[in-house]
């Protein structure tokens, strides 16, 4: 399968956890190792073949806006939750019209990663099978993560089917590194805003949650201490 063209961009976030950080920012436009966050993903996308990334807005609205214009690898589309926030699934959901009818891309703002043997959007687009499949999600091993404190992960079957997990003991083996593939569908006519955790835990029953694991080291970039060592990691 070709990879997808498009993506959902999930940018709208408050970030509460990096304040002071944020209290003047968002938190897409925190810079790492001198690059927003945003642009670490959006760069990573465009390297797989995204052509076009849509992206939702809330927290410093017009400062991502400011600063989203000046791409010029990609199309960028605004996707306006200024008036409310929608949460991961009611966020997709209203981009969809922008989105196409084709599987797509998912990805927030809060990962970066140093590239393994294989790029891991690579990695997660090359085992996609949308007959087999209604959303696939990008892993990786817990021990090659950093700032994952809390005990939420998955258990991936030798088929490559996962199975939600938020148990402390075990910790669940895989981390989810903020990237999928979804199709349309599977947001379509649910309420406004809406998360898409009891979405992966349906399909997941229904054996139609996949992942993919990639080799990269990554860093949840998710309070200042984990800024700091990202800073630190990416300029060595």
């Amino acid at each position: 399968m070709s990879p997808p063209r498009a993506a959902m961009v999930l940018a709208a976030g408050i970030g509460s956890r990096m304040r002071p950080v944020t209290d003047t920012i968002p938190k897409a436009l925190v810079p790492v190792a001198g690059k927003a966050l945003i642009d670490h993903t959006l760069d990573r996308l465009a390297e797989a073949g995204v052509e076009r990334a849509v992206i939702n807005v809330h927290h410093f609205a017009d400062q991502m806006e400011a600063h989203l214009i000046r791409r010029t690898d990609m199309e960028v589309v605004i996707s306006d939750e200024r008036e409310a926030l929608l949460d991961s699934g009611g966020g997709i959901a209203l981009a969809l019209p922008h989105l196409g009818r084709e599987p797509f891309f998912v990805a927030n703002i809060d990962n970066v990663w140093i590239e393994g043997d294989k790029p891991a959007l690579a990695c997660l687009a090359e085992g996609w099978n949308p007959e087999r499949m209604d959303i696939a999600i990008l892993l990786a091993p817990r021990a090659a993560c950093y700032g994952y404190e809390r005990p939420e992960g998955f258990l991936r079957d030798e088929m490559g089917r996962l199975t939600h997990s938020n148990s402390p003991e075990p910790l669940p083996p895989y981390n989810n590194i903020g990237v999928q593939i979804m199709k349309p569908d599977i947001v379509e006519g649910r309420p406004r805003a809406f998360s898409i955790v009891p979405i992966w835990k349906s399909l997941s029953a229904e054996g139609r949650l996949f992942g993919a694991v990639t080799d990269a080291e990554v860093i949840h970039v998710s309070d200042p201490p984990a800024l700091d060592y990202a800073n630190k990691r990416l300029r060595q």
